[in-house]
């Protein structure tokens, strides 16, 4: 069939070639992802649930939440970690050998995770405290030069795509983030944090902490 040796018809047999192999690399990289999808668990179960919690509850207020965050940053955060740009002397372990596809999938299974909220302590300082946060948080501080946090996060705290869900996060999680930008000890994200975090007074710091670990969805 092919001996004439017709220019044209083994160009074209060479284009249907390559579209079959094409076609097949595609098959199997879409195989991949489902045996990764079908891995998720069993990542979790090793490298997440002692900290995140098996759906991302995180118990401990040390570790953050990981439930509805949002997905492109989980997916920017765990590829920082593991290429080495933020820092964690637990994260860059952990990170170390998990694959983009991997990586995709574990963040596609935190953000479908229902938000978590905490609730408001019965205390009259803590409600006082509460309500200097949601002012700062709403208005920002021009005395200080501070923005609105809502600006950039949200009137609800739910971020961006690229930006962090901070409704319903872990106080103490929060105050130990500002540190760090504070002092530029994180600097994978956003700069203006840095100058944002290092205005914030003690007292704002806390209280934003505590307004945001309380912040619902809108539609509750």
């Amino acid at each position: 069939m092919f001996e004439a040796e017709d220019p044209e018809l083994r160009i074209r047999a060479g284009s249907w070639i390559l579209a079959a192999g094409v076609g097949m690399f595609a098959i199997q990289a879409q195989a991949a992802e489902k045996v990764t999808q079908e891995r998720v668990m069993e990542i979790i179960e090793e490298s997440c649930t002692f900290c995140h919690g098996d759906r991302g509850e995180a118990s401990n207020p040390i570790y953050p939440r990981l439930a509805h965050q949002n997905r492109d940053y989980i997916v920017k955060q765990l590829k920082n970690f593991r290429d080495g740009r933020r820092k964690s002397d637990i994260m860059n372990e952990q990170a170390a050998d998990i694959t983009d596809v991997e990586i995709e999938a574990l963040a596609e299974y935190f953000a479908a995770q229902p938000p978590l909220a905490h609730p408001l302590p019965d205390d009259e300082q803590e409600r006082l405290l509460h309500k200097v946060g949601a002012y700062i948080f709403k208005y920002g501080d021009p005395y200080n030069d501070i923005p609105p946090c809502s600006t950039c996060h949200g009137k609800a705290g739910e971020g961006s795509k690229t930006l962090p869900r901070l409704a319903g996060q872990h106080r103490q999680y929060i105050l130990k983030q500002l540190k760090a930008f504070s002092k530029r000890e994180r600097t994978n994200d956003n700069a203006i944090m840095h100058s944002v975090a290092r205005r914030l007074s003690p007292l704002a710091a806390n209280g934003v902490a505590l307004y945001l670990s309380t912040l619902k969805p809108l539609s509750e």
